[in-house]
């Protein structure tokens, strides 16, 4: 799928993502990985800004990136309602381009399923922290269980056409192969949703 198929995609599931943020979609998955970021924050694929009701609004100054223009209006939006201080970047993470190691905190949520190369994104990731800077990440990938990994191997065709995202992503293979280090990681629902926290090297 070419970027601007994929962008028109998330264009048009802007206000289905709205929806999950005001009704804190993941909240508790979300609170438990983000409840200590802090300081100069990037996170990349910022959607609709779920992840912005958890984080302090008093010990965070965020950048927030999206190739979506209808999800970065969304989440422009949710960052004044909460008083969060964010600037926003229309643009996407596999080309943008930003100061390296200047950031205390990245975050990632629900976004290595879409990327052509989730590793190289990671690494880029690591590029753009602080030496030692933390790492937030939340996604979704193969179940542990054999008959739900089976069945997100039969659906991904179909879940990439429709939403753009990939349903059979080994994401702690894909994690370990890129440049950070792995600090903690947490799996709930058969082992599909993933909390890793790291840090850049």
């Amino acid at each position: 799928m070419n970027k601007n198929s994929l962008i028109r995609k998330f264009n048009k599931q802007a206000a289905r993502y709205e929806m999950n943020t005001r009704q804190r979609s993941l909240g508790e998955w979300r609170q438990r990985l983000l409840q200590d970021v802090e300081g100069h924050v990037l996170e990349v694929a910022v959607g609709a800004g779920a992840n912005f009701p958890f984080y302090n609004r008093s010990k965070v100054d965020v950048t927030a990136v999206d190739f979506s223009p209808e999800m970065l209006s969304r989440a422009r939006q949710m960052a004044s309602e909460l008083g969060i201080q964010a600037t926003f970047q229309e643009q996407d993470i596999e080309t943008l381009e930003l100061p390296e190691r200047s950031f205390d905190c990245v975050v990632s949520t629900l976004s290595l399923c879409g990327y052509k190369d989730p590793v190289k994104a990671l690494n880029q990731i690591n590029r753009w922290a602080k030496p030692g800077g933390r790492i937030y990440l939340l996604e979704h990938g193969m179940s542990t269980n054999r008959l739900l990994g089976y069945a997100q191997h039969l659906l991904n065709p179909a879940a990439r056409r429709i939403s753009g995202c990939h349903y059979n992503r080994d994401m702690i293979e894909i994690v370990d192969a890129s440049a950070l280090k792995v600090v903690k990681t947490e799996r709930y629902w058969n082992g599909i949703i993933h909390l890793i926290w790291a840090q850049a090297t």
